[in-house]
């Protein structure tokens, strides 16, 4: 189970921290605060999932439900968070953090308006430019998605 969320205002990434890291905006910022972060280690963050999400109108009108790869995406900007704050000087100005592998990615349960999508990181390994991460998403302490997801920081192109 993903730690307790503390008060708010104690988080060490509010939203406009983020923006600063991710290049996502609305409706692919998919991170809304970072709660605890350990460079190098692991980072837990939330999304907070409404009803008012452009891909619920789709995904199904009658039975909304979060895609499951917007999922992955969630956790996937996670990651980048996490690299951020571990190689800061690394990731920094003119470069892109680009998804580039997924493995043993599982769902367990749907995602739906009202949820509060726990989101977990933690650090791998990585070499040259590449990043590896094991990552967990969760709903009131019950499991929803995992994956180990691989990114690459490179030079942003004009």
């Amino acid at each position: 189970m993903l730690s307790s969320i503390p008060e708010e205002g104690k988080a060490p990434l509010d939203i406009q921290k983020i923006k600063e890291y991710l290049p996502h905006r609305y409706p692919f910022l998919l991170v809304d605060r970072v709660l605890e972060v350990e460079p190098g280690k692991r980072l837990l963050a939330y999304k907070n999932v409404t009803y008012n999400e452009p891909f619920f109108t789709g995904h199904f009108p009658e039975l909304p439900i979060m895609p499951g790869v917007l999922i992955i995406e969630a956790l996937a900007q996670t990651t980048g968070l996490l690299a951020s704050e571990t190689a800061p000087d690394v990731l920094g100005k003119g470069m892109v953090y680009y998804l580039v592998g997924l493995d043993k990615v599982r769902f367990k349960r749907p995602v739906v308006p009202g949820d509060r999508l726990m989101l977990e990181a933690t650090y791998l390994r990585h070499k040259r430019n590449i990043w590896a991460f094991s990552c967990r998403a969760e709903v009131d302490g019950e499991f929803v998605a995992s994956a180990e997801i691989m990114c690459a920081a490179a030079e942003q192109e004009s």
